[in-house]
């Protein structure tokens, strides 16, 4: 008898684009796992900060050609509470063989989590960061207490953690002792970012610093700008530096202010959020890509450079920091004091940045999407496993069965 596809549900809070990359990659994963044969169910909500997407609501549709689901966000951009999610989770994760959670301190999580413990489900959590030691000294007294009420129960009560990264792996089980990490990177269409022969000459013609992220201040984007405007001065070529992203409209308020007052008017263009085709003439386009953040759990933005065969200045906070150093694909910054200098380093080096730019186009091929659907089938399958055998001998029979159907 062939044994029927996996059936596999991911829940996330939200899949607005201003939520950064967990809710960017969700779409390009669950995908992936669809074209290798499983079948998903994308459950989330209609969240987009102070607004909502337009979505069909409390009835299965697709999305981005994934199967999906969506409820009303009833209350809090932060934690985003559903009551309309909540009700659906408890009525439907036994559908499925395994659920896999994005994110920790968001009411859909916590509502999935408790929705598998009371049938029984197996269940994955990929923290997207929250749990890292700079996560949680943000409003560390929030985070605090939704670890204490209800996310370490969640944390300890599922059968992996899904990191993207070793550091994270580590990093959970030293902070909260969570030993179950499994490590699997986000993916990347490299083939997508391919530049063209004319598209790479414009790099030499105009060339500009990529800064492409949220506008938010874990990005570090404030030192950037002052770091641009030293390594700029003084230099023949006339560098530019483009951010694109979306974010508070206070906040990037205060990064045009800091613009201005530094005299870089005429040298930087924000061009809010951006994606499709604008995002790759970005990418592809660009001489040198930049994310200086006090802490990135993966960095999907700097495999979409590498693809683009585009060398990355990024910091040693970022978590692909190790990565970029042995392929040699860009620059890695030791510390904020030191960005400007680096930077001026990776500007006036031309060669160096063609050759890093090839070596980022080589680092990138280890990200597909294929490969980490095939890591998370292999996942899903042990995660499964395990559960049958925890089981009694009828319970795990009867576990069995239930995937050869």
């Amino acid at each position: 008898m062939t044994a029927r596809p996996l059936r596999v549900l991911h829940v996330i809070p939200s899949v607005a684009a201003r939520d950064g990359g967990p809710s960017q990659a969700i779409g390009p994963m669950c995908r992936s796992l669809i074209a290798a044969g499983v079948d998903v169910m994308l459950a989330s909500t209609d969240a987009d900060g102070p607004t909502r997407l337009d979505l069909t609501l409390g009835v299965p549709t697709t999305w981005n050609d994934v199967p999906a689901i969506f409820f009303h966000r009833n209350a809090t951009e932060s934690f985003k509470y559903s009551y309309g999610l909540s009700r659906w989770l408890r009525r439907h994760v036994c559908d499925y063989d395994v659920v896999h959670i994005h994110a920790v301190l968001s009411h859909a999580s916590l509502a999935a989590a408790a929705a598998c413990r009371a049938d029984s489900v197996p269940y994955i959590v990929r923290p997207v960061g929250a749990i890292s030691k700079w996560s949680l000294s943000q409003k560390p007294w929030r985070k605090r207490l939704l670890l204490a009420l209800a996310a370490k129960r969640m944390l300890t009560g599922a059968a992996a953690l899904h990191c993207t990264s070793e550091e994270e792996r580590r990093g959970a089980a030293h902070s909260l002792g969570l030993t179950q990490g499994v490590v699997i990177p986000h993916g990347v269409n490299a083939d997508a970012y391919t530049p063209q022969p004319a598209e790479m000459a414009m790099r030499d013609e105009h060339p500009y610093v990529l800064s492409l992220s949220r506008l938010h201040p874990v990005k570090n984007i404030e030192a950037l700008i002052d770091a641009f405007a030293t390594a700029r001065a003084g230099l023949s070529t006339n560098w530019t530096l483009v951010i694109a992203g979306g974010g508070d409209e206070a906040y990037a308020k205060t990064l045009a202010d800091r613009v201005q007052a530094r005299g870089l008017a005429h040298a930087v263009t924000f061009t809010g959020w951006v994606d499709g085709t604008r995002k790759r003439d970005l990418l592809v386009q660009a001489s040198l890509f930049a994310l200086p953040s006090s802490h990135e759990n993966f960095g999907v933005a700097v495999i979409e450079a590498a693809a683009a065969h585009l060398p990355v200045l990024i910091s040693s906070t970022v978590q692909l920091a190790d990565a970029v150093r042995a392929a040699h694909a860009g620059w890695i910054v030791p510390s904020e004091t030191a960005l400007a200098d680096v930077l001026r380093e990776a500007l006036v080096n031309l060669d160096e940045r063609r050759a890093r730019g090839h070596a980022a186009a080589a680092m990138a091929q280890q990200f597909s999407w294929s490969s980490v659907a095939s890591q998370l089938q292999t996942l899903y399958r042990q995660v499964i496993a395990n559960a049958a055998r925890t089981e009694s001998a009828p319970s795990a029979l009867a576990a069995a069965e239930k995937l050869d159907r």
